[in-house]
């Protein structure tokens, strides 16, 4: 059966290298704040605040964090192996934190120890992987098209609070407008206005959940236009007002 095995959560102060290691179980290691590298096997891969990294039993990783880093890490058995014992990668969580939500709730169980909690923790272990294996489709690689479309796409990352027209991207690429919008579209499976808007709003999030800025300040540091497009959209992809994200439970 799928069963909890260990849970930590810690924080890591900057320059902190964790040397490569490996576990005869399954490891989540969520990442709440903070950035550096790790290497999974033989890839390595940017951390940032929502993302979280899998690795198989037996499988070699480290980290290497530039900033004071917060992170909640667990040991676990699943029994339906086969689903998640190749992942070995870092993901992005989704819109509504939901992996995040369910590494607090597996917390908050052991943390208190309720009559009953392990066998809770357990059948969090079980949706836990279920969850994984959803947002590892979400997460798909994206489809190459040349460096051309890849180096927009880079700049977009760096660039997305920046006010950045479709067309002045598509100059970018060398790619006609309409050529652009399909090619990106084709590759990361939504278009670049909704591309550049889940980035604002997940900086957006970060900002809310780590800072005390007024919501105006947030709103322009990610972006938008003013501050009423920005709550009009947080609150439509959210399904919350942005106060009300800031002070929702475990946020």
């Amino acid at each position: 059966m799928d069963r909890l095995l260990f849970l930590f959560h810690t924080k890591h102060s900057k320059n902190t290298y964790i040397q490569l290691h490996q576990h005869e179980c399954y490891e989540l290691v969520y990442y709440f704040t903070g950035s550096g590298i790790t290497n999974i096997g033989s890839t390595s891969y940017t951390i940032k605040p929502g993302s979280f990294s899998v690795m198989s039993p037996r499988v070699l990783h480290d980290e290497q964090h530039d900033v004071e880093s917060e992170l909640l890490f667990i040991g676990f058995h699943c029994e339906n192996d086969a689903a998640i014992q190749n992942l070995n990668k870092l993901f992005e969580d989704d819109e509504k934190n939901t992996i995040r939500q369910l590494m607090l709730r597996m917390e908050h169980e052991f943390t208190e120890q309720q009559e009953g909690f392990f066998d809770m923790l357990n059948l969090l272990v079980q949706e836990l992987t279920t969850q994984i294996q959803r947002l590892a489709r979400l997460n798909k690689p994206m489809r190459p098209y040349g460096g051309r479309l890849r180096y927009v796409m880079n700049f977009m990352d760096e660039h997305f609070r920046q006010h950045i027209s479709v067309e002045t991207l598509a100059k970018m690429s060398g790619y006609s407008y309409d050529r652009f919008r399909h090619l990106f579209k084709e590759t990361a499976e939504i278009s670049p206005q909704q591309y550049l808007q889940r980035k604002r709003l997940e900086y957006a999030k970060s900002l809310l959940l780590q800072t005390q800025m007024p919501i105006s300040e947030i709103a322009e540091k990610s972006g938008f236009v003013k501050d009423s497009q920005f709550c009009t959209i947080f609150k439509r992809e959210t399904g919350l007002t942005p106060l009300k994200f800031r002070r929702q439970p475990g946020g």
